[in-house]
């Protein structure tokens, strides 16, 4: 067995924000284990891309219990990486899990319940071979469950040692501030939303980003390349054998891919051709963009490969948009009804 060393200068590649009002760090473009990380996939091949990225700064790794397939092997597969590789590296890393959606049978296997979170986190810590995390979500609002058994849940996971900070995901821009009084009344402030967020699907734009920079909370977008519409993969209209569409991963829907969509996908691809730029590093590039308070702190990226990886982290070398290129995106990048995940943030806005 090789012993993995980390590279000397994994801290020269990317920039690091704060996020929100708190002194957690992290890195512009993070590593989501959503996809690419169950037992479907090679141990071997995602063991190469977390020691690459955290070669290349990437220390921010996001997982949920249901993360698979099946339901739980993400943070399995990353609980054995961790003990062969990356285990002595702990304290730079930033580890982050959620509880919310169906991780099972039974009323408490989902949902924001008290039972169901803390029961669930224990459960995510024994896979991933760890004694915390470091951020804690919610993973999405309940509305069968009251807020403040959901946000006393948070606070006790970071009390109890568990969790170095506490998160939402998916929560409207009300429920967000309301989520946030009650945390810090508990002595305990979110830190962080994870909503999603592209250049098809621009919801948080209508009052969540503001109320995440009014919180003092930082945002990790996650799926900025809307479940891979804005890739290349999709271009001449056919679907690939391999892609979310072909192999019908739950995060994907039959009536994303229309006409109507490719030809803004099109449009959107020709202008970052323009800027050099692939179609995806662009879309990373754009989410990402100054808004000034309302910037978005790191965006969630996922990789199939160590290539996949190192193309996509090239977003962070492009240059900054120019007013008319932004005018011209702005003018193909439009809601396009792929957020499957409405639902549940307009069930308590």
């Amino acid at each position: 067995m090789d012993t993995y060393v980390a590279s000397q200068d994994r801290y020269e590649h990317l920039e690091y924000r704060p996020c929100g009002e708190s002194g957690l760090r992290l890195p512009r473009l993070s590593l989501g284990l959503w996809q690419n990380f169950g037992a479907d996939r090679d141990l071997e091949g995602q063991r190469r891309i977390l020691r690459r990225a955290f070669d290349l700064g990437v220390f921010h790794w996001d997982l949920a219990n249901n993360y698979g397939p099946p339901p739980g092997a993400a943070e399995e597969n990353l609980g054995r990486i961790l003990a062969r590789d990356l285990g002595r590296y702990r304290d730079e890393l930033v580890i982050t899990t959620k509880a919310g959606w169906v991780m099972g049978p039974g009323p408490h296997q989902q949902g924001g319940s008290r039972k169901y979170l803390l029961s669930s986190l224990d459960r995510s810590l024994a896979r991933m071979g760890l004694d915390h995390v470091d951020v804690f979500y919610s993973h999405r609002p309940d509305p069968d469950t009251p807020l403040e058994e959901t946000m006393t849940a948070l606070h006790h996971a970071v009390v109890s040692g568990r969790a170095t900070y506490a998160g939402i995901s998916s929560y409207g821009p009300s429920l967000t501030r309301k989520a946030a009084a009650i945390m810090r009344d508990l002595g305990t402030p979110l830190v962080v939303h994870q909503p999603s967020y592209s250049m098809l699907n621009r919801w948080v734009e209508e009052g969540l980003l503001e109320a995440a920079a009014d919180e003092g909370m930082g945002v990790v977008a996650f799926s900025p390349l809307a479940q891979g519409l804005l890739t290349d993969r999709y271009l001449d209209g056919a679907v690939p054998a391999d892609s979310r569409a072909g192999v019908g991963r739950p995060s994907w829907r039959d009536n994303m891919l229309t006409e109507q969509v490719l030809d803004r996908v099109r449009a959107l691809n020709r202008i970052a051709l323009e800027r050099g730029q692939t179609l995806a590093q662009m879309a990373i590039s754009w989410v990402l963009r100054d808004q000034g308070p309302r910037t978005v702190t790191t965006a969630l990226i996922g990789a199939s490969s160590v290539e996949q990886l190192e193309q996509n982290l090239r977003a962070s070398e492009s240059a900054d948009f120019t007013e008319e290129e932004l005018r011209e995106i702005d003018r193909w990048a439009v809601d396009s009804d792929i957020n499957i995940w409405w639902g549940a943030t307009a069930s308590k806005s």
